[in-house]
């Protein structure tokens, strides 16, 4: 998978990049678990996202917040690693700029930059958040969530509880004009340890689902 460097708010950011040839193809951006409890780019489930786009036709980047392996600086809490995010996506579109659709999905810290990103880039059709912490971090945000999505989580997840996530699907799904899927794998813990065919299998069956409905913009 080619390696990417690119500039951002607090130094080099270092990325992996898929590009898919295809005129107008969509674009996905992943976003990497909490980086001060060992989370990367290269986590099992941002890779599983990641794979998951990009078998289905997208140009799709994965990145290292500031501060993880290569990118430089130091974690900052949440508002630097949305400044990230935002160059990050910057870069991507910049590589694709007649991509029919936009997408960002995101796994537990990640899945709450994602959220953030969601709400300030009005280009972004559809999201993946998987486990995000509705138990730790505010997602109050969303008001409104501005555009469709799923939500996945581990019945046994003792890090992003199921009840905490359940509450916030039942907020989002009272907003009108967007569709909120919720999907949980039973047994699953917060890292989808033995359960990550599973995962892929719906984030998959539900990208196809979207892609099926949505024709991209030429």
């Amino acid at each position: 998978m080619p390696e990417v460097i690119f500039n951002g708010p607090a130094g080099r950011i270092e990325g992996r990049y898929h590009h898919n040839k295809t005129p107008n193809a969509p674009v996905a951006l992943v976003l990497h678990p909490h980086p001060q409890f060992g989370g990367t780019m290269n986590n099992s489930v941002t890779l599983a996202l990641f794979q998951t786009f990009l078998e289905r036709g997208f140009s799709v980047m994965r990145f290292n917040f500031r501060g993880v392996g290569r990118s430089q600086g130091t974690f900052d809490s949440g508002i630097g690693e949305l400044s990230d995010a935002a160059s990050a996506l910057d870069w991507l579109q910049a590589q694709n700029p007649d991509a029919g659709q936009c997408w960002i999905g995101g796994f537990s810290f990640g899945a709450w930059i994602a959220m953030q990103v969601l709400m300030r880039r009005p280009e972004i059709e559809g999201f993946i958040s998987v486990a995000p912490q509705a138990n730790m971090y505010d997602f109050s945000f969303l008001a409104p969530c501005p555009s469709s999505g799923l939500i996945l989580n581990g019945g046994a997840d003792q890090v992003a509880p199921q009840a905490d996530v359940q509450k916030l699907v039942e907020r989002l799904k009272t907003q009108k004009g967007i569709t909120i899927e919720h999907q949980t794998i039973d047994s699953a813990n917060h890292f989808f340890e033995k359960h990550l065919n599973e995962l892929v299998d719906v984030v998959g069956g539900y990208l196809d689902k979207r892609l099926a409905q949505e024709p991209e913009k030429g």
